[in-house]
């Protein structure tokens, strides 16, 4: 993945160079779960910095437009939505589109941002922000360009729309290790229910509901890269 990441870090700096007076440059990463989302997001953030000789780029999680367990209590049916959080009905879609369009529209304006605690398990107000300088931003998550609304919204406001895909069964694999450490469930079997019944449907929905990606890239499992 070192050299996909050096590429997309180089051609992001490139486009971001070839219209100086244009804004910010919004990029969408949307894959499948364990395809690596984040952890790609990160590197190309950190390559571009280093590229540019100045934090230009910031990533910004859709993580934190979970819905909070107290709001999933009051809908139709809670214990739904608990078991299916992290189906895209448990994100707040039009708070995603709200900041996307403001990051967009007021580019020399610090945006802020919710960022998720895994600890507390809810979000966290404003915990993340996108300054003035902060020229390319990252968007990571499952829905970041769904071609429903309303994502779709937030979706046509990329300049970019990045698609990571990954096999289903290395998926499995992948979010079976990560449930087990991170302690969301407490053995690898509980973890592949988990992943089956949840994660991998998420995971089909948005490969079949997607606007058509400006660029797709293959996951691959890097000595270094965790995932």
């Amino acid at each position: 993945m070192d050299i996909v990441i050096d590429d997309l870090a180089h051609s992001l700096v490139a486009s971001l160079g070839s219209d100086p007076t244009s804004g910010r440059l919004l990029v969408g990463i949307s894959g499948f779960p364990a395809s690596g989302k984040s952890t790609i997001a990160r590197a190309i953030a950190k390559r571009v910095n280093t590229l540019a000789g100045a934090d230009i780029a910031v990533v910004v999680g859709l993580d934190g437009w979970h819905f909070s367990r107290a709001h999933l209590d009051t809908m139709p049916d809670p214990v739904l939505a608990h078991a299916r959080r992290g189906a895209h009905w448990t994100f707040d879609g039009n708070g995603f589109v709200s900041f996307v369009r403001a990051v967009r529209d007021k580019p020399h304006a610090t945006c802020r941002a919710p960022s998720f605690d895994h600890a507390l398990k809810d979000p966290v107000a404003e915990d993340v922000e996108v300054q003035p300088e902060h020229r390319i931003v990252l968007f990571e998550g499952l829905y970041t360009f769904l071609d429903i609304n309303p994502w779709r919204e937030a979706g046509l406001l990329m300049h970019e729309r990045w698609y990571i895909q990954v096999d289903e069964d290395e998926a499995a694999r992948r979010l079976v290790r990560r449930h087990v450490q991170s302690g969301i469930t407490p053995d690898a079997a509980t973890a592949l229910q988990r992943a089956i019944e949840n994660d991998l449907p998420n995971g089909r929905f948005v490969r079949e509901h997607l606007l058509a990606p400006t660029r797709t890239i293959t996951s691959v499992m890097d000595a270094g890269l965790e995932i």
